[in-house]
């Protein structure tokens, strides 16, 4: 006798071995009762790897807007009238007392993000490696940066600055990307990823859902980033932005977030989960169940342009629900 969709998922996920594609994506026909029995199986996958422990980390915004690319979701894009803040690359000294305020909130990793395609100016990147040198000796921060498509030559720069991770996500599984994004192919971004891996960075690359792309797309995308073997996987949830093609995308349900958490937990069980943009608008009351979803860190403080939910918060549910932040 056949066993049904939840007994087949349990089965397959209790050795803890990399689920394919067609078993995780059970999940997505899972209603709620079905999926609160799921639960112990993707927590306890967790809790093998990670312990009792939540990585969090932080970003700041350090150049914003005025970005070339034509990313439908993205508030930063010159293509859509959004109003976002533009300003140019911030000082090393802004940066760095950025990185001071997020210290004292137990956060391990900080990354610098900036807007565009890439950063290419020389007088930039001897900035971003400045205030990655003085991030490390003051902080002892794990350092990030997410500065979009960067040949060999800067990576290295960054590298012996003292970046700890590169940080990359390809947004969508290949077979969607026509739909996101046109400015530049989604071999590019891959590219990046195995640039950064080859000069032996650490990679945290993701993805961001609630485009429109199907639960078949989401198993892609985490099928790419199994084979990438990348270190760190951030889930955004969109937010959609006024100005943007997507404006009017209906916000995913609270249980549809948890279920692609499960997903990505189910296929790369060994693969640490942060989840990132748009967590406290999409997943309202039901911010805690990320981690019995099987996510093992999140990134707390602002987004690139919307304000996050207030760290105390955040802090207040960790301890609540018996976790430790990772030292």
């Amino acid at each position: 006798m056949s066993l049904d969709p939840l007994s087949r998922l349990i089965a397959a996920a209790q050795d803890g071995r990399p689920l394919a594609p067609t078993e995780a994506l059970l999940v997505a026909d899972l209603d709620f009762g079905q999926f609160l029995r799921l639960l112990p199986v993707t927590q306890a996958l967790r809790e093998k790897r990670f312990g009792n422990s939540v990585r969090l980390c932080s970003i700041v915004n350090a150049k914003s807007g005025r970005c070339a690319e034509d990313c439908r979701f993205c508030a930063q894009s010159a293509a859509w009238p959004t109003g976002v803040d533009e300003y140019p690359l911030k000082t090393p000294e802004e940066i760095l007392a950025e990185a001071r305020q997020v210290k004292p909130w137990g956060a391990r990793e900080f990354s610098i993000v900036t807007s565009g395609k890439g950063l290419k100016k020389e007088a930039e990147i001897e900035a971003v490696c400045r205030a990655i040198l003085a991030i490390r000796d003051e902080t002892r921060l794990l350092t990030c940066a997410s500065l979009g498509i960067v040949d060999e030559r800067i990576l290295a720069r960054l590298k012996a600055a003292g970046l700890n991770k590169f940080h990359h996500n390809l947004e969508c599984a290949k077979s969607y990307w026509d739909r996101v994004c046109t400015t530049h192919p989604w071999e590019e971004d891959v590219a990046v990823v195995k640039r950064a891996k080859a000069l032996g960075l650490e990679v945290c690359c993701g993805g961001i859902f609630g485009l429109g792309e199907s639960w078949a797309e989401r198993a892609e995308l985490a099928e790419t980033l199994r084979d990438l073997q990348v270190n760190s996987v951030p889930l955004n949830f969109l937010n959609p932005i006024p100005g943007t093609p997507l404006e009017n995308v209906p916000r995913l349900t609270p249980l549809e977030c948890l279920k692609i958490i499960a997903l990505f937990r189910l296929m790369l069980p060994q693969t640490r989960l942060q989840i990132c943009g748009g967590r406290h608008m999409n997943l309202r009351d039901f911010q805690s169940w990320i981690f019995a979803a099987g996510a093992d860190g999140m990134m707390i403080g602002n987004y690139l342009t919307t304000k996050g939910r207030p760290v105390e918060e955040d802090l207040k549910m960790i301890a609540d629900l018996g976790l430790e932040s990772e030292p």
